[in-house]
């Protein structure tokens, strides 16, 4: 996990810089770079252990979905599932503080971490010079939520977060003050146009491109970032904390013992987190209807982990 004694490298958007920015992305490292809304903590979208990086770094509760950020709406057709609506946002909208929900490509190859599990992904192409030069050179999507601790103010500047997050991420790309200071709207178009959340494109703007209302929101359900954490459900009821196993069971398991399948047989919770939903998903195919959890340890991101096994065995 990245400890507290990282030296966080303070960048500006030279060309040197910008390909060190690039080279840290692809080494699976955190890179904190400004948007037009605000400073996103960006990480390689595709690599599970940098993913869970941002979750640790931010110290954030629950394994909510990300936006992935992308450089132009050819790149986001590569990751979630295309349509009529999605191609007249874009043209209108993109770059832009809009993001759009929409079903996860069979073969995106995204972390499960960064869609938490869901079959939708939030995509976004942000405007700004730094944002699209750093895109365009990454040539990948970047999932990036706000640069700053969980819980605390947007950051806007690169002081904003450097006060929160200075040894704990690689590098923050310093291209000055965010123009909309205001987290992007998100639509959700995996069903009739729905606003899920409010942000630096207005409702009534988006309805009038669209010429139809958007529907609201309901209570409960979660397909974006900036709502509560997903209830990430398997087949199999989910028994947690087991100190040993049930005949028939399903194993998931935490540190060195014999189980089906090991968060990680070393303990280290930043690889437990980068494959909690994959090892959810290949237990709930296996035969028997009960998956048994070995404890995890409940600081760090072991929080995060408790949060989802929580609401994964939730009586339903």
């Amino acid at each position: 996990m990245q400890g507290p004694h990282k030296v966080t490298e303070r960048l500006t958007p030279t060309s040197a810089h910008m390909l060190r920015a690039t080279d840290l992305l692809k080494s699976g490292s955190l890179v904190a770079f400004p948007t037009e809304t605000v400073y996103g903590l960006g990480a390689d979208a595709r690599n599970g252990r940098a993913v869970a990086e941002i979750y640790a770094a931010k110290g954030r509760p629950s394994f909510n979905p990300l936006i992935v950020h992308v450089a132009n709406s050819d790149a986001a057709q590569i990751y979630g599932i295309w349509n009529q609506t999605a191609q007249r946002l874009a043209d209108t909208f993109w770059p832009g503080p809009l993001s759009m929900v929409l079903p996860l490509r069979a073969d995106a190859g995204l972390s499960e971490l960064v869609t938490a599990g869901l079959n939708s992904v939030a995509l976004r192409v942000p405007a700004g010079k730094v944002a699209q030069e750093l895109l365009q050179r990454f040539e990948g999507p970047v999932a990036a939520p706000s640069a700053n601790p969980s819980g605390r103010i947007s950051p806007t500047t690169a002081a904003h977060v450097l006060a929160g997050l200075d040894g704990k991420i690689s590098a923050v790309l310093d291209g000055g003050a965010c123009s909309v200071g205001l987290e992007s709207t998100i639509i959700g178009l995996t069903g009739a146009p729905t606003l899920l959340r409010a942000g630096g494109v207005a409702r009534e703007d988006i309805e009038h491109v669209l010429g139809i209302s958007l529907k609201s929101a309901q209570s409960g359900e979660i397909t974006a970032p900036g709502q509560i954490a997903s209830h990430y459900a398997p087949k199999a009821r989910v028994r947690l904390n087991a100190s040993r196993w049930e005949l028939g069971e399903k194993t998931l398991g935490f540190g060195p013992m014999e189980c089906d399948l090991n968060l990680s047989e070393t303990g280290d919770l930043v690889e437990a987190a980068a494959s909690l939903f994959g090892c959810l998903h290949k237990l709930d195919e296996m035969a028997g209807t009960q998956i048994a959890v070995a404890p995890i340890p409940k600081s760090g991101l072991g929080a995060a982990i408790n949060d989802r096994l929580n609401r994964a065995a939730a009586p339903r």
